[in-house]
């Protein structure tokens, strides 16, 4: 697949990014003034949740000018970790969101804080606000995996989790307004958005830090080692490491040749190996090939 050129990465980016928070402005306000007008914790609580989407809607923004940089003398292995950063910011915005809603709910249900009757324009605004947001969730996943954006999809899944969460809360809305007795489903909505709100933070906070460690990626390493052991001219593969490095991954390996071969019949292969990995279509874009002799056994 061709790679996208980085100032039409930037361009598609940003344009579903500025979308969406157009979209997140409009549901937190509806979202916040409806909990407030029809006494609705859990619709409150899902207005500060789509809030939130704003706050990682202005990293991704500002950020990809910086994360898409190519290489340069204090960055020789380019900028991409700054993709990582980005996410990792995402995910610890997602948690802070998550920890306060289900500590306000919390708190309610403690205090047994029963409040006014609902209303279902309070539904109609919760089930609004779950259809407008799968539809962004859709359009930014798509445009993240057309541009290999992590920080992107990402920002996508944190649209699905405040359309996700709402569902509970049209729920508990809708209960709350039927049936006045059972109040506490209101509270107890806005604890289930905190508890998977949590959930979605962890789950995008674990694969960025793991990238920002370098850890291996022991898949695309086994990828990587299939398709260097059939140059022709290696012996063997080892030593296979892959690491996730912004929206793509890089490699490094040990292949053995025939230690009879000159240095640069030996370079030769080790650059074939190379070639042979980076237009394998494994989205690596660096591979680093260190070329030693074969064991005569495993020659002879």
């Amino acid at each position: 697949m061709e790679r996208i050129a980085d100032a039409e990465k930037v361009r598609q980016i940003r344009r579903v990014t500025f979308a969406g928070m157009a979209v997140n402005v409009a549901i937190a306000v509806a979202k916040a003034a409806g909990g407030v007008a029809f006494s609705s914790m859990a619709l409150v609580a899902d207005a500060v949740h789509s809030a939130s989407d704003l706050v990682t809607d202005l990293a991704v923004v500002f950020g990809v000018r910086y994360w898409v940089a190519p290489a340069d003398e204090e960055h020789p292995y380019g900028h991409g970790k700054i993709e990582s950063l980005v996410t990792l910011f995402i995910a610890i915005a997602l948690a802070l969101v998550a920890w306060e809603l289900a500590a306000d709910a919390v708190r309610s249900l403690w205090r047994a804080e029963q409040r006014p009757q609902s209303s279902p324009f309070a539904f109609l605004i919760a089930l609004g606000g779950i259809v407008l947001k799968e539809v962004l969730f859709e359009w930014t996943r798509a445009v993240a995996r057309r541009v290999k954006s992590t920080a992107l999809e990402a920002n996508a899944w944190h649209h699905r989790s405040d359309a996700l969460s709402s569902v509970p809360v049209a729920a508990a809305v809708a209960l709350a307004w039927i049936f006045p007795g059972l109040w506490w489903l209101d509270a107890a909505g806005a604890l289930v958005v905190g508890a998977f709100v949590m959930y979605v933070a962890w789950s995008l906070a674990k694969p960025a830090l793991q990238e920002l460690v370098d850890a291996n990626v022991e898949a695309k390493a086994a990828e990587v080692e299939s398709v260097a052991a059939k140059v022709p001219g290696v012996k063997g593969v080892h030593k296979v490491r892959a690491r996730r490095y912004g929206g793509s991954f890089q490699a490094d390996l040990h292949v053995q040749v025939d230690g009879s071969l000159s240095v640069t019949g030996g370079h030769d292969i080790g650059h074939t190996v190379k070639q042979a990995i980076l237009d394998a279509g494994l989205d690596v874009d660096d591979a680093v090939i260190h070329v030693e002799p074969a064991d005569p056994a495993c020659s002879a």
